[in-house]
């Protein structure tokens, strides 16, 4: 169980990193420093955005539930 649960893990973990460098910046943080302040003058489609985001929200709780079922497993 903890192997499996530990695979799902790297897996939610991988697609974290993913998910969120593919969001747009902001502001003058890191994303603009590597070019990211030039492609928020193109624009973009609000509703690939927002999908974006509930994706996004969606792995993190999940990687959150795997974290703690991993706790409760190994404990």
């Amino acid at each position: 169980m903890s192997l499996a649960l530990s695979i799902l893990l790297v897996i939610t973990s991988i697609l974290m990193i993913l998910l969120v460098l593919l969001h747009k910046g902001k502001g003058s943080g890191l994303s603009d420093l590597f070019g990211g302040g030039m492609s928020s003058t193109y624009g973009g489609s609000s509703v690939v955005e927002k999908n974006l985001d509930r994706i996004t929200i969606v792995v993190g709780g999940l990687w959150f539930a795997i974290i703690i079922a991993l706790g409760l497993v190994l404990k």
